[in-house]
């Protein structure tokens, strides 16, 4: 069974870890011509008997940028969907925790979300923020 105690392990070993709270962890991952992205790692609270994982990232500050074509984007990938949190449009995607692979269910989809938030960033933003 993997806990979120993996995950954080997981994360603090091969990331630059930014901040940290009892639930949740933002840091950086490497890019293309050296760009960088953000992301966040939530642990959110049971929900239809067992605990998740919210993989977010984000795209560029909401009042800037074409939210419609974000969506038309978004819909484009195989995961992550978009959404607005405290005005920072995001590219979020869920997975369980419970018997979680670390390798296969969150680095994979993590390095998706992250790759695709980065593209959307540069597509919608021409800029590098996040």
């Amino acid at each position: 069974m993997t806990t979120w105690t993996d995950v954080i392990n997981f994360v603090r070993t091969r990331y630059e870890v930014l901040e940290e709270s009892d639930g949740w962890l933002r840091f950086r991952l490497s890019g293309p011509r050296e760009r960088t992205q953000q992301v966040a790692v939530h642990h959110l609270p049971e929900h239809d008997g067992g605990a998740w994982i919210e993989i977010s990232s984000p795209v560029g500050r909401a009042d800037e940028i074409d939210l419609r074509h974000l969506l038309e984007l978004a819909g484009q990938s195989a995961v992550g969907g978009a959404g607005v949190v405290d005005g920072v449009a995001l590219l979020k995607h869920t997975v369980p925790l419970e018997d979680l692979s670390i390798e296969h269910e969150f680095e994979r989809p993590l390095r998706s979300v992250v790759a695709r938030a980065d593209a959307l960033e540069e597509a919608l933003t021409k800029s590098d923020e996040f």
